[in-house]
Protein backbone atom coordinates (compact mmCIF):
# COMPACT_ATOMS: atom_id res chain seq x y z
CA UNK A 1 0.00 0.00 0.00
CA UNK A 2 1.42 3.47 -0.88
CA UNK A 3 1.81 5.82 2.29
CA UNK A 4 0.56 8.99 1.30
CA UNK A 5 3.91 12.22 2.37
CA UNK A 6 2.51 15.13 4.64
CA UNK A 7 3.54 18.62 2.56
CA UNK A 8 5.39 20.15 5.40
CA UNK A 9 3.21 20.97 8.05
CA UNK A 10 0.19 21.21 6.24
CA UNK A 11 -2.60 18.91 6.82
CA UNK A 12 -2.63 17.75 2.60
CA UNK A 13 -1.16 14.19 2.20
CA UNK A 14 -0.09 13.63 -1.59
CA UNK A 15 1.33 10.89 -3.64
CA UNK A 16 5.16 10.87 -3.51
CA UNK A 17 4.76 11.78 -6.91
CA UNK A 18 3.45 15.04 -8.32
CA UNK A 19 2.39 14.50 -11.94
CA UNK A 20 3.63 17.82 -13.51
CA UNK A 21 1.50 19.22 -16.80
CA UNK A 22 4.05 21.51 -18.67
CA UNK A 23 3.74 19.16 -21.79
CA UNK A 24 0.11 19.13 -22.19
CA UNK A 25 -0.80 21.17 -25.17
CA UNK A 26 2.80 20.73 -26.15
CA UNK A 27 4.55 17.42 -26.29
CA UNK A 28 1.32 15.87 -24.97
CA UNK A 29 -2.21 16.57 -26.72
CA UNK A 30 -5.34 16.06 -24.37
CA UNK A 31 -6.09 12.41 -25.83
CA UNK A 32 -2.86 12.11 -24.28
CA UNK A 33 -3.19 14.23 -21.34
CA UNK A 34 -6.23 12.48 -20.25
CA UNK A 35 -4.94 8.98 -21.07
CA UNK A 36 -1.73 9.84 -18.81
CA UNK A 37 -4.09 11.58 -15.85
CA UNK A 38 -6.18 8.09 -16.10
CA UNK A 39 -3.49 5.99 -15.57
CA UNK A 40 -2.00 8.62 -12.74
CA UNK A 41 -5.34 8.36 -10.70
CA UNK A 42 -5.59 4.64 -10.73
CA UNK A 43 -2.02 4.19 -9.74
CA UNK A 44 -3.47 6.45 -6.66
CA UNK A 45 -2.04 9.51 -7.58
CA UNK A 46 -3.65 12.30 -6.13
CA UNK A 47 -1.31 15.72 -6.64
CA UNK A 48 -1.66 17.37 -10.28
CA UNK A 49 1.03 20.17 -10.60
CA UNK A 50 -0.03 22.83 -13.54
CA UNK A 51 0.28 26.88 -13.70
CA UNK A 52 -1.66 29.70 -15.67
CA UNK A 53 1.36 30.03 -17.96
CA UNK A 54 1.72 26.49 -19.58
CA UNK A 55 2.37 26.80 -22.47
CA UNK A 56 2.33 30.31 -23.19
CA UNK A 57 5.68 29.63 -24.70
CA UNK A 58 5.09 26.47 -26.86
CA UNK A 59 2.91 27.67 -29.63
CA UNK A 60 2.96 31.14 -28.95
CA UNK A 61 -0.55 31.30 -27.25
CA UNK A 62 -1.50 33.28 -24.34
CA UNK A 63 -0.95 30.33 -21.91
CA UNK A 64 -3.70 28.56 -19.85
CA UNK A 65 -3.94 25.81 -21.55
CA UNK A 66 -2.41 23.19 -19.83
CA UNK A 67 -4.70 24.25 -17.00
CA UNK A 68 -8.19 23.96 -19.33
CA UNK A 69 -7.51 20.28 -20.15
CA UNK A 70 -6.81 19.56 -16.66
CA UNK A 71 -9.83 21.74 -15.84
CA UNK A 72 -11.82 19.40 -18.31
CA UNK A 73 -10.52 16.25 -17.40
CA UNK A 74 -11.50 16.27 -13.66
CA UNK A 75 -14.88 17.72 -14.89
CA UNK A 76 -15.19 14.62 -16.74
CA UNK A 77 -14.02 12.07 -14.17
CA UNK A 78 -15.77 13.37 -11.25
CA UNK A 79 -13.04 12.77 -8.97
CA UNK A 80 -12.28 16.80 -7.63
CA UNK A 81 -12.45 15.61 -3.82
CA UNK A 82 -9.94 13.26 -4.94
CA UNK A 83 -7.55 15.43 -6.17
CA UNK A 84 -4.64 18.14 -4.96
CA UNK A 85 -4.74 20.85 -7.59
CA UNK A 86 -2.03 23.27 -7.51
CA UNK A 87 -1.23 26.03 -9.68
CA UNK A 88 0.96 29.10 -10.07
CA UNK A 89 0.66 32.37 -10.62
CA UNK A 90 3.73 35.34 -11.56
CA UNK A 91 4.33 34.97 -15.50
CA UNK A 92 2.81 37.00 -18.23
CA UNK A 93 -0.44 36.19 -19.53
CA UNK A 94 -2.79 37.34 -22.65
CA UNK A 95 -1.49 38.93 -25.42
CA UNK A 96 -0.48 42.40 -26.21
CA UNK A 97 2.55 43.19 -24.18
CA UNK A 98 3.89 45.32 -26.42
CA UNK A 99 1.53 48.18 -27.55
CA UNK A 100 2.97 50.67 -25.68
CA UNK A 101 0.06 50.88 -22.74
CA UNK A 102 2.19 49.55 -19.74
CA UNK A 103 0.36 46.53 -19.65
CA UNK A 104 3.40 44.11 -18.91
CA UNK A 105 2.94 45.26 -14.99
CA UNK A 106 -1.04 44.73 -15.26
CA UNK A 107 -0.62 41.21 -16.43
CA UNK A 108 1.97 39.56 -14.65
CA UNK A 109 3.78 39.69 -11.50
CA UNK A 110 2.93 39.66 -7.81
CA UNK A 111 1.27 42.57 -7.21
CA UNK A 112 -2.23 42.42 -4.71
CA UNK A 113 -3.89 43.49 -8.66
CA UNK A 114 -2.32 40.43 -10.59
CA UNK A 115 -2.66 37.67 -7.84
CA UNK A 116 -6.34 38.46 -7.39
CA UNK A 117 -7.56 38.69 -11.12
CA UNK A 118 -4.96 35.81 -12.04
CA UNK A 119 -6.69 33.16 -9.59
CA UNK A 120 -9.95 34.00 -10.52
CA UNK A 121 -8.92 33.09 -13.87
CA UNK A 122 -7.15 30.20 -12.82
CA UNK A 123 -10.47 28.76 -10.95
CA UNK A 124 -12.20 29.41 -14.44
CA UNK A 125 -9.94 27.91 -16.29
CA UNK A 126 -9.54 24.47 -14.05
CA UNK A 127 -13.46 24.57 -13.58
CA UNK A 128 -13.19 24.57 -9.65
CA UNK A 129 -14.10 26.15 -7.10
CA UNK A 130 -11.09 26.07 -5.04
CA UNK A 131 -7.02 25.60 -5.77
CA UNK A 132 -5.66 23.22 -3.18
CA UNK A 133 -2.20 24.73 -3.44
CA UNK A 134 -1.96 28.10 -5.20
CA UNK A 135 2.18 28.94 -5.74
CA UNK A 136 4.29 32.17 -6.54
CA UNK A 137 6.04 30.81 -9.52
CA UNK A 138 8.99 32.31 -9.17
CA UNK A 139 9.94 36.16 -7.17
CA UNK A 140 8.78 39.44 -8.40
CA UNK A 141 11.55 42.02 -6.97
CA UNK A 142 9.12 45.11 -7.72
CA UNK A 143 6.23 44.01 -5.30
CA UNK A 144 6.97 43.71 -1.53
CA UNK A 145 6.81 40.54 0.08
CA UNK A 146 3.77 42.00 2.31
CA UNK A 147 1.89 42.94 -0.47
CA UNK A 148 2.39 39.77 -2.32
CA UNK A 149 1.57 37.42 1.13
CA UNK A 150 -1.54 39.94 2.29
CA UNK A 151 -3.41 39.22 -1.32
CA UNK A 152 -2.71 35.31 -0.77
CA UNK A 153 -4.56 35.67 2.33
CA UNK A 154 -7.00 37.09 1.62
CA UNK A 155 -7.82 34.58 -1.30
CA UNK A 156 -7.58 31.91 1.71
CA UNK A 157 -10.42 33.98 3.53
CA UNK A 158 -12.29 34.36 0.68
CA UNK A 159 -12.13 30.83 0.54
CA UNK A 160 -10.44 30.54 -3.10
CA UNK A 161 -6.89 28.53 -1.84
CA UNK A 162 -6.68 26.09 0.34
CA UNK A 163 -2.94 26.65 1.00
CA UNK A 164 -0.19 28.82 -0.49
CA UNK A 165 3.36 27.77 -2.06
CA UNK A 166 6.05 28.78 -3.71
CA UNK A 167 8.53 27.98 -6.41
CA UNK A 168 12.34 29.28 -7.16
CA UNK A 169 12.85 31.18 -4.37
CA UNK A 170 16.21 31.60 -2.65
CA UNK A 171 16.71 30.60 0.84
CA UNK A 172 16.72 34.21 2.25
CA UNK A 173 13.95 34.90 -0.04
CA UNK A 174 12.27 31.93 1.68
CA UNK A 175 13.08 33.25 4.94
CA UNK A 176 12.26 36.68 4.53
CA UNK A 177 7.98 35.29 3.47
CA UNK A 178 8.20 33.11 6.20
CA UNK A 179 9.44 35.87 8.45
CA UNK A 180 6.90 38.13 7.26
CA UNK A 181 4.00 35.97 7.50
CA UNK A 182 4.96 35.36 11.16
CA UNK A 183 5.10 38.87 12.06
CA UNK A 184 2.46 40.46 10.27
CA UNK A 185 -0.30 37.36 10.95
CA UNK A 186 -0.47 36.03 7.53
CA UNK A 187 -0.41 33.13 5.53
CA UNK A 188 2.69 31.10 5.29
CA UNK A 189 4.14 29.09 2.66
CA UNK A 190 3.71 25.50 3.34
CA UNK A 191 6.26 24.28 0.29
CA UNK A 192 8.76 25.15 -1.78
CA UNK A 193 8.96 23.59 -5.47
CA UNK A 194 12.88 24.12 -6.41
CA UNK A 195 14.97 22.56 -8.88
CA UNK A 196 16.29 19.36 -7.86
CA UNK A 197 18.13 16.78 -8.84
CA UNK A 198 21.65 14.40 -8.81
CA UNK A 199 22.44 16.45 -11.68
CA UNK A 200 20.75 20.13 -10.85
CA UNK A 201 23.01 22.95 -10.99
CA UNK A 202 21.43 24.39 -7.90
CA UNK A 203 22.15 21.48 -5.91
CA UNK A 204 24.85 22.62 -4.02
CA UNK A 205 22.67 25.84 -2.64
CA UNK A 206 19.69 23.54 -2.27
CA UNK A 207 22.03 21.26 0.30
CA UNK A 208 23.80 23.93 2.19
CA UNK A 209 20.51 26.40 2.28
CA UNK A 210 17.36 26.10 1.25
CA UNK A 211 16.79 22.62 2.62
CA UNK A 212 17.86 23.54 5.70
CA UNK A 213 15.46 26.33 5.78
CA UNK A 214 12.76 23.49 4.82
CA UNK A 215 13.86 21.13 7.34
CA UNK A 216 13.78 23.92 10.42
CA UNK A 217 10.63 25.15 9.34
CA UNK A 218 8.40 22.31 8.08
CA UNK A 219 8.22 23.52 4.80
CA UNK A 220 7.51 21.06 2.07
CA UNK A 221 9.89 20.07 -0.79
CA UNK A 222 8.20 19.19 -4.23
CA UNK A 223 10.91 19.58 -6.93
CA UNK A 224 11.01 20.36 -10.58
CA UNK A 225 12.93 18.59 -13.08
CA UNK A 226 13.80 15.33 -10.29
CA UNK A 227 15.39 13.82 -13.35
CA UNK A 228 17.91 16.27 -15.11
CA UNK A 229 16.09 17.34 -18.24
CA UNK A 230 15.78 13.54 -18.65
CA UNK A 231 19.78 12.98 -18.00
CA UNK A 232 18.78 10.42 -15.08
CA UNK A 233 17.08 8.39 -17.21
CA UNK A 234 20.46 6.92 -18.54
CA UNK A 235 19.17 7.74 -22.43
CA UNK A 236 22.27 9.73 -23.06
CA UNK A 237 25.44 7.73 -23.21
CA UNK A 238 28.97 9.00 -22.55
CA UNK A 239 30.77 10.14 -26.03
CA UNK A 240 27.93 9.03 -28.06
CA UNK A 241 26.40 11.18 -30.74
CA UNK A 242 23.50 13.67 -29.62
CA UNK A 243 19.88 12.96 -31.02
CA UNK A 244 18.51 15.87 -32.49
CA UNK A 245 15.90 18.25 -30.01
CA UNK A 246 16.33 21.27 -27.90
CA UNK A 247 16.25 18.97 -24.22
CA UNK A 248 19.51 17.15 -26.14
CA UNK A 249 21.76 20.59 -27.01
CA UNK A 250 20.37 21.91 -23.24
CA UNK A 251 21.74 18.39 -21.30
CA UNK A 252 24.81 18.74 -23.89
CA UNK A 253 25.77 22.12 -22.55
CA UNK A 254 24.53 22.33 -18.73
CA UNK A 255 24.72 18.44 -17.77
CA UNK A 256 27.40 16.57 -20.15
CA UNK A 257 30.89 16.36 -17.54
CA UNK A 258 32.55 12.85 -16.77
CA UNK A 259 30.84 13.83 -13.14
CA UNK A 260 27.52 13.34 -14.30
CA UNK A 261 28.08 10.36 -16.14
CA UNK A 262 30.22 8.39 -13.79
CA UNK A 263 26.83 9.00 -11.86
CA UNK A 264 24.55 7.91 -14.36
CA UNK A 265 26.71 4.62 -14.43
CA UNK A 266 26.22 3.89 -10.67
CA UNK A 267 22.33 4.79 -11.14
CA UNK A 268 23.01 2.15 -13.85
CA UNK A 269 24.41 -0.22 -11.30
CA UNK A 270 22.19 0.05 -8.46
CA UNK A 271 19.07 -0.12 -10.97
CA UNK A 272 20.44 -3.25 -12.07
CA UNK A 273 20.78 -4.81 -8.70
CA UNK A 274 16.69 -4.20 -8.19
CA UNK A 275 15.37 -4.80 -11.34
CA UNK A 276 14.83 -1.39 -11.88
CA UNK A 277 15.40 1.33 -14.13
CA UNK A 278 18.01 4.41 -13.66
CA UNK A 279 14.91 7.04 -13.34
CA UNK A 280 13.56 5.08 -10.73
CA UNK A 281 16.84 4.88 -8.37
CA UNK A 282 17.39 8.73 -8.90
CA UNK A 283 13.46 9.26 -8.00
CA UNK A 284 14.32 6.94 -4.86
CA UNK A 285 16.93 8.89 -3.73
CA UNK A 286 15.12 12.21 -3.90
CA UNK A 287 12.89 10.37 -1.88
CA UNK A 288 14.86 9.58 0.87
CA UNK A 289 16.62 13.70 1.32
CA UNK A 290 15.14 15.38 3.99
CA UNK A 291 11.99 17.53 3.83
CA UNK A 292 11.16 15.84 0.75
CA UNK A 293 7.45 15.38 -0.05
CA UNK A 294 6.80 14.75 -3.68
CA UNK A 295 9.12 15.11 -6.86
CA UNK A 296 7.22 16.43 -10.17
CA UNK A 297 7.57 14.53 -13.06
CA UNK A 298 6.61 14.69 -16.48
CA UNK A 299 5.28 12.40 -19.23
CA UNK A 300 4.14 12.19 -22.81
CA UNK A 301 2.49 8.56 -22.99
CA UNK A 302 1.37 6.17 -20.56
CA UNK A 303 4.11 4.08 -20.67
CA UNK A 304 6.66 6.70 -18.91
CA UNK A 305 4.34 7.43 -16.52
CA UNK A 306 4.01 3.98 -15.48
CA UNK A 307 8.05 2.95 -15.62
CA UNK A 308 8.21 6.27 -13.20
CA UNK A 309 5.62 5.27 -11.10
CA UNK A 310 7.46 2.15 -10.22
CA UNK A 311 9.60 4.10 -8.01
CA UNK A 312 7.11 3.99 -5.47
CA UNK A 313 7.77 0.12 -4.63
CA UNK A 314 11.31 0.51 -5.39
CA UNK A 315 13.28 0.69 -1.62
CA UNK A 316 17.10 1.41 -1.86
CA UNK A 317 19.04 0.26 1.13
CA UNK A 318 21.09 2.77 3.36
CA UNK A 319 24.19 1.42 1.28
CA UNK A 320 22.71 2.14 -1.95
CA UNK A 321 21.60 5.64 -1.20
CA UNK A 322 25.12 6.41 0.53
CA UNK A 323 27.09 5.21 -2.76
CA UNK A 324 24.79 7.18 -4.92
CA UNK A 325 25.30 10.61 -2.48
CA UNK A 326 29.16 9.51 -2.71
CA UNK A 327 29.47 9.42 -6.39
CA UNK A 328 27.17 12.60 -7.41
CA UNK A 329 30.00 15.40 -6.67
CA UNK A 330 28.26 18.31 -7.55
CA UNK A 331 31.36 20.59 -6.84
CA UNK A 332 33.66 18.49 -9.67
CA UNK A 333 30.58 18.58 -11.64
CA UNK A 334 30.34 21.97 -11.79
CA UNK A 335 34.08 22.68 -12.02
CA UNK A 336 33.76 20.49 -15.44
CA UNK A 337 31.17 22.20 -16.80
CA UNK A 338 32.65 25.50 -16.27
CA UNK A 339 36.11 25.13 -18.07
Amino acid sequence: MTTYRRLGKSGLHLFPLGLGTMQFGWSAGEEAAFEIMDAYYAAGGNFIDTADVYTAWAKGNPGGISEEIVGRWVKARGNRDDMVIATKVRGAMGEGFSQGRNTVHQREGLSRRWILKACEDSLKRLQVDHIDLYQTHFIDPLTPIEETLSALTELVQRGYVRYIGCSNYSAWRLMQALWTSDKKNLEAFVSIQPEYSLLSPTRANFERELQKVAVEYGVGVIPWSPLGGGMLTGKYQRGTALPESVRADENARRRFSDANFDTIDTLKAVAEAHNAVPAQVALAWLLAQPAMTAPIIGANSVSQLKELLGTVSLKLSEKDLAEISRVSDWERARTELES
